[in-house]
């Protein structure tokens, strides 16, 4: 048996909806791969991020928190091998935040691109929530904490880790420590996935997704209805399969990579119809999918023991983001447990 290498990896979802198949393409694979390879692996579910836009709608949250564990489950996230907890159970994070907010400036979050660009696409202007613009500085406590040196992200997300990194680098040197760890990205090598409406990212909002959670039926109706080539008006016109969603779900997913380049070429040259196209997209997905879906028949049922293995898993999770802290405070000088100042001393 190869042994597992010993780094350190942590990822997460914000718990707003069911997860798709982009998720599971994008991040949930890898993760799969991961906890085969890595001796310590972290999955949090950021509750207390997913809350930073949706405060006033607290329920979707709380449901949604379910509806990942669940979706995490039934695709082979182990347990046994993933140790998986929901961010809000760790009141040591917030900790966390609260001093990695004394060493970064205000100009310094609104510098960072990926805040940037959520800002403007929720059009927050000048009115974004406090906890939203400190999203980077949340991030970097998460990371921090449980020492993590290795962090699947998509490549939107590399000025968050180098955030982090800064926030490291800087606390190490200011107190000539060791303490805090830096962290590299693991980035994913498949392409985002379309919406099935040919936008270019799927999205809830803009109900354009395969979840994981959806059946057999809902999925076929799903892919019937798919973006295609606009063009493409009958059979034997050529078409396109650049910015095809259907072909570049089937580079996503068919396993019969050489075939699917044959087909391909039948459909630039024409002769090759949409439906014909969709129908194997069909059969591909609904293979990869069906066991997805007995998996989760068989966590659905029990609720209550998914929420209990949630929160004990969350308990054993909280040790290692305690003891942290508690060097970090040492290192901070605030540690008063251990290094209580002689003024203090006197009078005991």
């Amino acid at each position: 048996m190869e042994e597992l290498k010993q780094e350190i990896v942590l990822t997460g979802d914000r718990p707003t909806g069911r997860l798709h198949i982009g998720h599971y393409v994008g991040s949930i694979k890898q993760r799969l791969r991961l906890q085969d390879e890595y001796a310590v692996n972290y999955l949090m579910i950021a509750d207390l991020q997913a809350l930073t836009d949706n405060a006033y709608d607290v329920g979707k949250v709380r449901e949604s928190v379910i509806e990942v564990l669940y979706d995490y489950l039934s695709c082979g996230i182990d347990p046994e091998k993933t140790a998986i907890f929901i961010q809000s159970l760790i009141p040591e994070l917030t900790e966390f935040t609260i001093l990695y907010m004394n060493f970064v400036t205000l100009a310094r979050l609104l510098r960072n691109p990926t805040v940037k660009n959520e800002m403007q696409l929720r059009e927050f202007d000048n009115a974004v929530p406090i906890g939203f613009l400190n999203y980077p500085v949340s991030q970097a406590a998460d990371i921090t904490a449980f020492n993590a040196t290795l962090v699947p992200v998509g490549d939107d997300q590399l000025p968050m880790l180098e955030q982090t990194n800064e926030i490291v680098r800087h606390i190490n040197f200011h107190f000539n420590t060791d303490v805090l760890k830096e962290c590299k990205p693991i980035l994913s090598k498949i392409t985002r996935l379309p919406g099935t409406d040919g936008n270019a990212k799927m999205s809830k909002s803009l109900n354009n997704c395969i979840y994981l959670s959806d059946d057999a039926e809902t999925v076929s109706k799903k892919i019937r209805g798919m973006y295609t080539d606009p063009n493409h008006l009958r059979v034997e016109d050529p078409g396109k399969v650049e910015g095809n969603p259907v072909f570049t779900y089937l580079d996503a997913f068919d396993p019969d990579k050489t075939e699917l380049e044959e087909w391909k070429a039948h459909y630039r040259r024409g002769g090759l119809g949409d439906v014909k196209v969709k129908r194997r997209l069909e059969k591909v997905l609904q293979a990869e999918l069906e066991p997805i879906r007995e998996r989760r028949a068989q966590f659905e049922g029990k609720p209550d023991r998914a929420i209990e293995m949630l929160i004990e898993s969350s308990k054993k999770v909280r040790k290692v983001a305690q003891e942290n802290l508690l060097k970090l405070k040492t290192v901070l000088g605030i540690n008063y447990e251990v290094d209580i100042p002689p003024i203090y001393t006197e009078r005991l």
